[in-house]
């Protein structure tokens, strides 16, 4: 299916998406977002698709909201409230990269602001080239982190790195990134979707079923007492139990020979 601003390859069982808007530095504007939307909602449930890599193409990974597409009201001096766009957007978008019941790997080429970190936030793995920047912006045009930043970004950088980065919004190199553990690697940018797509194949070969089940277990557990995070693991370990990778794994363990996973 041919989209206005992604495209979209599939080699075995590794899905890429790539934003293409690149003369908007692959703003996140409402035709993207709602393509985004239906892609990964199609990703999450074909159980051909086990891993997932999102990019960009040209200078930016995104930069977030496209505030062009809202020029007209702000001209008049009538900025419209922004809650109706999220929640039909970002708050829809979001949960479908965290949620994804397989691995998503952000293969971050550019500047990432923005709503652009929150997504890349969002995926499981981050990987970042070596030109890479980060900003979260918000602040710069007097608004709050939206997309999920203010409930990813201190799970992932901490409580008082995320409100400097928030508050100060200023703008980091990807070694900078990677020392703050906002994203997970550095490569050089010629590299960079080599490096996702052989992390992505890699992950494709594990118990995929696991791996989702792994996700959603240190989610809710993240929400949750001990006592709590303990009964969350018997019920997960029970659906992974169930699973015919967990079979294999096992048969191939005590067999001494490579397991062949299918993510069922």
């Amino acid at each position: 299916m041919a989209h206005e601003e992604l495209t979209v390859e599939t080699d075995q069982a590794v899905v890429t998406i790539r934003l293409t808007n690149p003369a908007r530095l692959n703003a996140l504007s409402t035709t993207m977002t709602a393509e985004l939307i239906e892609v990964l909602t199609e990703a999450a449930g074909d159980p051909a698709v086990r891993a997932v890599v999102l990019t960009g193409e040209g200078r930016g990974f995104s930069v977030g909201a496209d505030l062009s597409e809202l020029e007209e009201p702000y001209r008049r001096g009538e900025p419209p409230p922004p809650s109706g766009f999220l929640k039909a957007g970002y708050n829809r978008l979001i949960p479908l990269l965290v949620e994804m019941p397989k691995p998503v790997i952000a293969a971050i080429n550019g500047v990432a602001a923005g709503a652009g970190i929150s997504v890349a936030l969002a995926c499981d793995y981050r990987i970042a080239s070596d030109t890479a920047t980060f900003t979260t912006a918000f602040v710069k045009i007097g608004l709050v982190p939206d997309a999920g930043s203010s409930y990813l970004l201190p799970r992932t950088v901490g409580t008082a790195r995320a409100l400097e980065l928030a508050i100060l919004s200023d703008r980091i190199d990807a070694p900078s990134a990677q020392a703050i553990g906002l994203v997970n690697r550095v490569v050089p940018g010629r590299a960079l979707l080599e490096e996702a797509t052989e992390l992505a194949r890699r992950l494709a070969e594990l118990p995929t079923a696991a791996i989702g089940l792994i996700k959603r277990t240190f989610a809710r557990a993240a929400r949750s007492s001990l006592t709590e995070a303990l009964d969350l693991e018997a019920e997960a370990q029970d659906e992974a139990a169930a699973t015919h990778d967990h079979l294999e794994g096992v048969l191939a363990f005590l067999e001494k020979r490579q397991a062949k996973f299918t993510g069922r």
